[in-house]
C-alpha cells in the first residue's frame, strides 16, 4: 500500500514538472487543478468538489463566477478594454469616487497589483520628503511586514527569507517591531530624515496578528506631532474582510495614504494607492503612471464589487460571521496541546501552532478545503464574504477534524 502510494504521488509530481516545464519554477504547486468555482465552492478537472476558504488569498471576496462581476466584466469586455490613461476614463472616474468616498481619502491612482499601490505610496512618502528638503528620505516599516515583491516593496518587507539572494535593497527605510508605539517614539527622538510610516493594521503573511487597540491611533498622533505620512497597507485587509470597509477604520483615524488591491477587482488585476491632504497632490503630470492602470475593465469590476459589498452589507456580514468563526474555533481546537492561540478579525482568522504547520495544507485539501499555512506556523482562514452559515459551519468541521489529526501527529 505504501509503495503504491508513494508511487502515485511521486508521478503526480513527475506530470506536474512536465506539464510546467515551460514555466519558472516561482511557486510549489499543488497538482490540483481547478475548472470551475461558484460562490465558495471550486469543481476540480476530475469533478471533485471543494469549499474554498482561502478566497485565492483574499482576492475572491464574493467567491467565484459571482453572476453581477461575470455580467460586468463579459459586457465591458464586448464593448471597450482599454485607451490608455492618455484619455479620459469615465469608468476609472467613477471608481476613484466611490473608493474615496468609503475611504475618507480624496484621489486615486490605479495600477493593476498591490505591489504597484504599495510603490506608489512610497514614491509619495519620498516626494513629500524631498519636498520638505530632506535629501534622503526614510520610512518607517515593521518587523513581520509584507509589501509585495518588487524591488522595493521587498525592502519595506519584514521578512529576511523573501529578501535573500535578491540584493542589495533599496535603502531608506528604518525597521521596528510591529504593535511597538514605544520604538516608533524613539526613533522620531533620533531620527531626521523620517517622513512617513508604512504599515498594516492587521499583518497577513506575517501570520494574522491583529495589534493592541490603539496602536492605529498613536501611529497617527506620533505621525501629526512629527509631520509624518501615515501610509496604511490594506491590500489583504481592505474591502470589508475585517467587518468594516477598512481596518483602519475600526480605530477611528484617517490615514494620509490607504493602498488596495487584492478584493478589489474580485480576481480581475486592479489596484489603487489612495490619498488626503499634502500627499493626494505629491504626483504630477509625469512623475508616475501606468500603462494598464485603470482601464475600462478592471473599473468596471472595481465598480460593481463595490455595489454588491455595498448593497449586501458585507462589512456587517463579515463581523458578524467572523465572530461566529472565531468562537467556534476557539471552542473546539484552543485546548489542543498543539494550538497557541486562535485569533483574526472579521473574517481574516488565523490558528498558531506550537511547531511548523505546513503539512495542514495538504490534510486540509484531502479534506476537500482550501487553506494555506503562512509564517510558517499559522493556519490562515480567509473565506469569501458571502459564504452562508452552513458552509461556514462545514469550514469549521473540516478545519476542525484537520487541526485534530495534526495534533495528535497523524498528517
Amino acid at each position: 500500500m505504501f509503495c503504491h502510494t508513494g508511487a502515485r504521488i511521486l508521478g503526480a509530481f513527475a506530470f506536474m514538472e512536465a506539464a510546467n516545464h515551460y514555466l519558472m519554477q516561482t511557486y510549489l504547486r499543488s497538482s490540483v487543478s481547478f475548472e470551475r468555482g461558484r460562490g465558495p465552492w471550486l469543481w476540480d478537472t476530475e469533478g471533485k468538489q471543494y469549499l474554498d476558504a482561502l478566497s485565492g488569498v483574499a482576492v475572491a471576496i464574493l467567491g467565484h463566477a459571482h453572476p453581477r462581476v461575470a455580467e460586468a466584466i463579459a459586457d465591458q469586455a464586448s464593448t471597450l478594454l482599454h485607451t490608455s490613461n492618455l484619455y479620459d476614463i469615465p469608468l476609472q472616474r467613477q471608481l476613484g469616487e466611490r473608493l474615496c468616498r468609503v475611504s475618507g481619502m480624496e484621489r486615486a491612482f490605479f495600477c493593476n497589483s498591490g505591489a504597484e499601490a504599495n510603490e506608489a505610496a512610497i514614491k509619495i512618502a519620498r516626494r513629500f520628503g524631498h519636498q520638505k528638503g530632506i535629501d534622503t528620505p526614510a520610512i518607517i516599516v515593521t518587523d513581520g511586514a509584507f509589501h509585495g515583491r518588487t524591488l522595493a516593496t521587498l525592502s519595506a518587507t519584514g521578512n529576511r527569507k523573501v529578501q535573500a539572494g535578491f540584493e542589495p535593497l533599496v535603502a531608506g527605510f528604518k525597521r521596528v517591531p510591529f504593535n511597538d508605539l514605544d520604538s516608533v517614539r524613539q526613533l522620531s527622538q533620533i531620527a531626521q530624515d523620517v517622513v512617513a510610516v508604512f504599515v498594516e493594521p492587521i499583518q497577513g503573511e506575517g501570520g494574522i496578528k491583529v495589534p493592541d487597540s490603539g496602536y492605529l491611533r498613536g501611529l497617527r498622533e506620533l505621525c501629526d506631532a512629527n509631520d509624518w505620512l501615515l501610509v496604511v497597507d490594506e491590500i489583504q485587509t481592505g474591502m470589508c474582510r475585517t467587518g468594516d470597509w477598512f481596518a483602519f477604520q475600526h480605530e477611528g483615524i484617517e490615514p494620509d495614504v490607504v493602498t488596495v488591491a487584492k478584493a478589489l477587482g474580485n480576481g480581475v488585476p486592479v489596484g489603487a494607492c489612495l490619498a488626503r491632504g499634502r500627499a493626494a497632490e505629491v504626483l504630477v503630470p509625469g512623475s508616475h503612471g501606468s500603462t494598464f492602470g485603470g482601464n475600462p475593465l478592471a473599473c468596471r469590476a472595481g465598480v460593481t464589487v463595490l455595489d454588491v459589498l455595498e448593497r449586501g452589507r458585507l462589512a456587517e456580514r463579515a463581523a458578524a460571521l467572523g465572530r461566529r468563526m472565531l468562537d467556534g474555533l476557539e471552542q473546539r481546537v484552543s485546548g489542543l496541546d498543539s494550538v497557541c492561540e486562535v485569533r483574526g478579525r472579521g473574517l481574516m482568522i488565523g490558528v498558531e501552532f506550537d511547531r511548523p504547520a505546513g503539512e495542514l495544507v495538504t490534510l486540509a485539501l484531502k479534506e476537500r478545503l482550501l487553506v494555506n499555512v503562512t509564517a510558517v506556523n499559522v493556519l490562515r482562514l480567509l473565506p469569501p464574504l458571502i459564504l452562508a452559515d452552513e458552509e461556514a459551519d462545514i469550514v469549521l468541521d473540516r478545519v476542525t477534524a484537520v487541526i485534530e489529526r495534526f495534533d495528535k501527529g497523524q498528517g
